[in-house]
């Protein structure tokens, strides 16, 4: 053990010389990093950017939401992060009376702004190395069961004594695909407030449509505001908190971004798969995905006919719409990267490489099989696979199905539970109702149920289905007409007779619940999940860990070897990272070349009114006429909205800041280009840019369009 801790450690203290642009870079250690930034730019010290010793860069930086970055703009805690990160609670605060997706919002003062209960945002305090700590006891002889029981038993321990000893969240984490561990001490804020977005013709400007590609024109940015308790604590929402006084937070340029800046991005990158052996990288992009955007792109194209017929259905499916389609567009890029750009034949070069390089050495015996043991092992799941996206992208994309499993624990009540397990069943189902019907549309879910199981039947075999899909071939011979009937007979489509059965509920009437046609498909899909495609699902999931594990090790050797002076950047694991690079345009294919910005002008070439996605307000083309950018403009006297880099982003990254060589906030990174959007499994620095807002942008959408003056007032301003 001690051996390979060893090995390990020289590996990760070999200064760096890296390929300019990628790198998901771990804070702690970004003293090895800093040579090359600084050569590429950069004008302070990493110190800057990460210490536990004062105040830096790291203390304004936030998981927003469990899925995006956020960054802290002034001292009284205020937040920006991206329109699509905050859209979740724009559209909880909308009605058709306060249509804050199409007007927009803006709090003039504290007091208007927007509690968002369940929201929040989490700071990373200090990290520290436990990698021998978590594998004390594992040794090359112990078997993966045992290793993992261990390791398991290792983390529980270390967490459980480091609990004992703070206030903070506790947080272990692997790295390097279980090569070495890190412990992370996190503050949680759990009152986070809305305070300003833009409409949506603003902050999602271009739609699906524009969604993962350059050039791009969307003012992708929303406001919130963290609040604590009088005493500074981070506690849940209370009318006597007051704003937050970060320990640091963002300085703002009205520089702008010029072409070869050095730039930097401080976020929460989700997950990337860089070191996958080929077999893996092909089942995703051209098994895996295609299934994934052709079930999604039927059920998006139903909701977009409901959507353009009625605003309230608009409004109810806006988010629904925005979390399937992002997902949908991505994948598509993924697989048109990975093919157009040989991405299959690249990884597979490599792994020849690897397993040559194995042959070599007696000590590297643990290396010679495993690409071939891999793809024995994806050969095995990938009808599991399959089976388990359909499942996940059809039936449990009907509504209906989804709804009544919240009511489950209810349906297996007996007289032995108590009535205060009850009431809270209940009480629980209650609120599940209230908010399952705010933004519920009946004939869109009809319409996507006959769709989704049709293609479950039509895809998937019969011994490798559901018993409910046989029934429907076997018994109704028609799926319209078992839609029709389980849409009739189930009480889930009425919130009135939904709560009136909670109002009445007692033990005697659980078995009734059960025998809802709602539930008990629901049911019977994941009882053929469980008891015939998870345990298996499991088991092969297990041992590609395992080998994935060794691979990864053996990489981390055969690179140390063959660059001493280049070290290997983790897997992104929704921790926080820093990835660095330089401003400029890209060619992604012959005859086009894209420069490094976009202006409003642009916005205005793209008006169409008949088409939502790319309405105008008039307050923006009044601006716009006028050329009334104040202070914002830059030096062209244009008014820049977005600009690309190099810098390695993925999901999670979405609000992160992105920085100029002094650590001042240029703007706010929100996407990637499509070609580059295979960068989650293979980075090519050539295709993969990073889309940011311009800083100026937001604050001139913030102060000359709305009016909102009083925000800018309280952010520190580098003209």
């Amino acid at each position: 053990m001690k051996k390979l801790l060893l090995s390990f450690i020289v590996l990760m203290s070999f200064s760096l010389q890296l390929r300019a642009d990628e790198g998901m870079w771990i804070p702690m250690l970004l003293q090895s990093n800093e040579k090359d930034m600084q050569e590429m730019g950069m004008n302070i010290t990493v110190d800057d950017i990460y210490s536990i010793n004062h105040s830096s860069m790291k203390d304004a930086v936030v998981l927003f939401g469990g899925g995006c970055t956020g960054e802290i703009v002034s001292d009284q805690g205020l937040l920006l992060t991206n329109h699509h990160c905050g859209f979740d609670w724009i559209q909880h605060h909308s009605t058709v009376e306060h249509d804050y997706l199409t007007d927009g919002f803006w709090a003039m003062s504290f007091e208007e702004e927007l509690p968002c209960p369940g929201l929040t945002a989490v700071m990373l305090k200090s990290m520290e190395d436990v990698t021998e700590r978590v594998l004390e006891g594992v040794t090359k002889e112990t078997s993966n069961e045992e290793r993992t029981k261990i390791v398991n038993e290792n983390i529980k321990k270390i967490k459980e004594e480091a609990e004992a000893n703070t206030d903070y969240q506790v947080v272990i984490k692997p790295f390097y695909h279980g090569n070495q561990y890190f412990m992370i001490y996190n503050e949680v804020f759990k009152d986070v407030r809305m305070v300003g977005t833009p409409p949506s013709n603003i902050g999602k400007f271009g739609g699906d449509t524009d969604n993962w590609v350059w050039p791009r024109h969307t003012g992708d940015f929303s406001i919130f505001r963290i609040y604590v308790s009088p005493e500074g604590k981070a506690v849940e929402y209370s009318e006597d908190n007051v704003p937050y006084k970060p320990n640091y937070h963002f300085p703002i340029s009205l520089k702008g971004a010029e072409k070869d800046d050095f730039t930097f991005v401080f976020g929460y990158p989700a997950r990337t798969n860089e070191y996958l052996p080929a077999v893996a990288v092909n089942q995703e992009a051209n098994v895996i995905y295609p299934v994934s955007v052709d079930l999604r792109g039927k059920i998006l194209n139903i909701y977009n006919k409901h959507q353009e017929k009625d605003p309230k259905v608009r409004i109810q499916y806006a988010s629904k719409h925005a979390h399937l389609g992002n997902g949908w567009k991505k994948w598509m890029g993924v697989v048109e990267g990975i093919n157009n750009f040989k991405g299959i034949q690249k990884k597979k070069n490599f792994d020849e490489k690897f397993t040559e390089w194995a042959y070599k050495s007696r000590q590297r015996g643990a290396y010679l099989n495993l690409i071939s043991d891999f793809e024995k092992l994806y050969a095995e799941y990938e009808p599991y696979r399959l089976a388990t996206t359909y499942l996940s992208e059809t039936a449990l994309n009907i509504e209906i199905l989804t709804f009544a499993a919240e009511f489950n624990k209810l349906a297996k009540v007996t007289k032995e539970t108590s009535q205060e397990e009850i009431d809270q069943m209940i009480a629980a189902a209650k609120e599940a109702t209230k908010v399952f019907f705010k933004d519920y549309y009946q004939p869109i879910d009809e319409e996507v149920a006959v769709a989704m199981l049709s293609e479950y039947i039509a895809n998937q075999p019969a011994d490798f289905r559901p018993e409910l899909l046989n029934t429907i071939v076997n018994k109704y011979n028609d799926v319209q007409a078992y839609v029709d009937e389980l849409f009739a007979k189930t009480m889930f489509t009425s919130e009135e007779d939904v709560n009136k059965f909670l109002d009445e509920f007692k033990a005697s009437k659980a078995k009734k619940l059960a025998k809802d046609p709602a539930l008990m498909a629901y049911n019977d899909v994941m009882d053929f999940y469980l008891n015939n495609i998870r345990t298996k699902t499991t088991d092969l999931n297990n041992q590609i860990s395992d080998l994935q594990r060794v691979f990864m090790r053996g990489q981390m050797e055969y690179h140390a070897e063959r660059n001493p002076e280049k070290m290997m950047y983790p897997d992104a694991n929704f921790t926080l990272r820093v990835t660095y690079g330089k401003i400029g345009g890209f060619s992604p294919r012959d005859a086009v070349t894209y420069k490094h910005f976009t202006t409003l002008d642009g916005i205005m070439q793209k008006e169409n009114p008949d088409i939502y996605d790319y309405v105008v307000t008039d307050r923006l083309r009044e601006l716009y006429e006028n050329k009334d950018y104040g202070r914002y403009a830059d030096k062209d006297g244009s008014m820049h909205v977005a600009f690309i880099a190099g810098n390695h982003t993925t999901g999670g990254n979405s609000g992160s800041p992105i920085l100029n060589a002094d650590g001042h906030l240029l703007g706010l990174n929100f996407d990637r280009t499509w070609e580059g959007t295979m960068s989650d499994l293979i980075y090519d620095p050539s295709i993969c840019k990073n889309i940011s807002v311009d800083i100026r942008y937001v604050l001139f959408i913030v102060d000359k369009y709305a009016g909102a003056t009083r925000l800018v007032d309280e952010m520190t301003i580098v003209e």
